[in-house]
């Protein structure tokens, strides 16, 4: 209650300081109201030969209407969401019905920005707080409450913040509380030949404890802070950030939170690279050891219903302060994303399945060079070349299943620059070459290297191997119509084996496009060791197809095909979805 109190003070004092600096320079601009428009339907078909039936609820929609009213320095505004009659297939079962989602009231001048209501921040690089949206994946984190963000001058950036979580219509029970420093250091002391920043951070949750938890090993109130800094000069670049966590009870997948097992978290990031005309190198490099951050102590459970088994909210990214996305590349092939990495935060103790893992520790590391025009590799046009190498790893850590009595108690010691079992790797390199005027053509190797077993955490030892060629071709007409046609093997030794896929995409102007795709699985063997024996047991076609018009600010797009159940990512972050056939129709406007 008194760092609620001492926020309300800060909000009114800085309020008051800003009005008599600014009484006599307000501008007068005339009121401004705008909003957007997006609709996602879904009518889920049955389909025979793949054995899915319609769910109960086969039409479904994810709607959202938001609408801004500005004047002069102040800004409010609402977001409605409205699920029909149920959310898309594996959405967050928070999001059920109509309401208000979203709404806040701002006022911003050349030096405060003070929101009221829900909002959006990321301090550093988010490992500890990133608050943001993203409606394909179904991540909404927005925080409730009240935001100061102060720039008293050039280079100097203060930020003060408290709030609750938000999850579905409603929040989570913890309150948040967070302050951050961003000072560019070289603009305050006028220097203009190199770049140097500096930055601090520190988030407070407070969360209840149980009632039936006796003598409690560890405090309601779990601190986090972050150091960074950056440097550049003429190409060159480098950034390191420090995360550390507080201690906290560690959440096991299999058996719950386990209030005799604390301990703390930290995170290690660092970023190098140079560039200039025709190159450019660059490496990023991450250690985490138990950085999971939830708003609550305890994922929240969601009860089983027609669609799905039980789950909770980190099944959907759900009352999740951290941000740690998987880095490696995200690719623009189909057949590259069906074994993707997903960054390894948590800490897993488990004797049943022999997984055990407290992070990861890894990087990847990118090359550009474009040969020039005119040269042997660059031809007429030149050739860019890109090569990316990602690799990650288990924290090498000695494990304690037992205390001295024989009782189960799990521990660990990671070493801070060891690496165990190998989670994840791909090695790719792309070539980018235009061989006349109007055609174009990108050409693509990737190996990948896949841990299922200990990604997951499955029984089933299971690791894939694959290579897979890329190759697209871009013709363009006359009248902004094109044409483009991208092909794809993967050759793959374990799991479902094999796969071809072939796009065609066809842009008749600014206004219309269509497309037909098709991800066909021929290398299936029904008594092969797959990783997911559950769907589409046989050698099958993925197919797909849309048509897609473009107007001003609005977009219309229908659609016909299969889903293939696994994940969905975005900037490195995923979400499951399941196996399904169906029509989907989209629209999205803005005025």
């Amino acid at each position: 209650m008194k760092k609620k109190l001492a926020l309300g003070i800060l909000l009114l004092s800085a309020i008051t300081v800003v009005a008599q600096q600014e009484n006599d320079s307000i501008r007068k601009t005339k009121f401004k109201f705008n909003g957007g428009l997006e609709s996602n339907a879904q009518w889920y078909l049955n389909d025979v030969e793949r054995k899915i039936d319609q769910p109960e609820s086969p039409l479904r929609s994810n709607n959202y209407l938001f609408l801004k009213a500005n004047y002069g320095n102040f800004t409010v505004g609402t977001q409605v969401e409205s699920y029909y009659k149920e959310a898309l297939l594996n959405y967050n079962p928070a999001f059920e019905g109509t309401d208000f989602s979203l709404y806040w009231a701002n006022y911003r001048s050349k030096i405060l920005d003070i929101t009221a209501g829900y909002f959006y921040e990321q301090f550093g690089s988010g490992m500890l707080l990133r608050a943001w949206e993203d409606r394909a994946l179904g991540i909404n984190t927005a925080l409730r409450g009240g935001r100061i963000n102060f720039k008293p001058t050039d280079g100097v950036s203060i930020t003060a913040l408290y709030g609750r979580q938000k999850s579905g219509f409603h929040v989570s029970d913890a309150d948040v509380f967070g302050a951050n420093a961003d000072l560019d250091l070289a603009t305050l002391f006028k220097q203009d030949s190199f770049g140097l920043t500096a930055g601090f951070s520190y988030i407070l949750k407070n969360a209840e404890i149980d009632e039936s938890v006796v003598d409690p090993k560890f405090d309601k109130e779990t601190p986090a802070y972050s150091g960074r800094v950056g440097f550049s000069k003429g190409g060159f670049y480098a950034a390191t950030e420090y995360n550390y966590k507080g201690e906290e009870p560690i959440y096991q997948p299999t058996t719950g939170l386990d209030y005799d097992f604390i301990k703390p978290g930290n995170a290690l990031l660092v970023n190098l690279g140079y560039s200039q005309k025709g190159l450019g190198i660059d490496a990023t490099l991450r250690r985490m050891e138990n950085m999971s951050f939830l708003s609550d102590r305890e994922p929240f459970v969601y009860q089983s219903n027609g669609d799905q088994l039980a789950t909770n909210s980190l099944d959907y990214n759900d009352r999740v302060l951290s941000f740690t996305p998987a880095l490696t590349k995200q690719h623009h092939s189909n057949l590259a994303n069906i074994y993707v990495y997903q960054a390894q935060n948590r800490v897993n103790i488990d004797v049943t399945t022999n997984i055990n893992k407290t992070g990861e520790i890894g990087g990847q590391f990118d090359v550009f060079y474009n040969f020039k025009k005119g040269s042997p590799l660059g031809g007429k046009y030149g050739t860019k070349v890109a090569l990316n190498v990602s690799n990650w790893f288990n924290l090498d850590a000695d494990f304690e299943f037992e205390d001295e009595n024989g009782a189960y108690k799990p521990d660990y010691d990671a070493k801070f620059l060891g690496g165990g079992e190998k989670y994840f790797s791909d090695y790719n390199i792309e070539v980018s070459k235009k061989f006349s005027k109007n055609f174009r053509g990108n050409f693509m190797f990737i190996n990948q290297y896949y841990n299922d077993r200990l990604i997951k955490g499955s029984f089933i030892e299971n690791v894939v191997k694959t290579n897979i060629l890329f190759a697209e071709g871009i013709y363009t007409f006359s009248g902004s119509r094109s044409l483009t046609v991208g092909a794809e093997h993967m050759w793959a030794d374990n799991d479902r084996k094999n796969w071809a896929s072939l796009l065609v995409e066809y842009n008749h102007n600014m206004n219309w496009s269509v497309f037909v795709m098709d991800m066909y699985n021929y290398g299936f063997e029904e008594e092969g060791n797959l990783i997911d024996d559950a769907y589409d047991l046989f050698k099958i076609h993925f197919y797909n197809a849309g048509i897609t018009y473009r107007k001003n600010s609005s977009r219309f797009s229908l659609g016909y095909g299969r889903q293939r159940g696994g994940l969905v990512c975005a900037g490195g972050v995923c979400r499951f979805v399941p196996p399904s056939t169906g029509l989907s129709f989209t629209i999205s406007t803005s005025f």
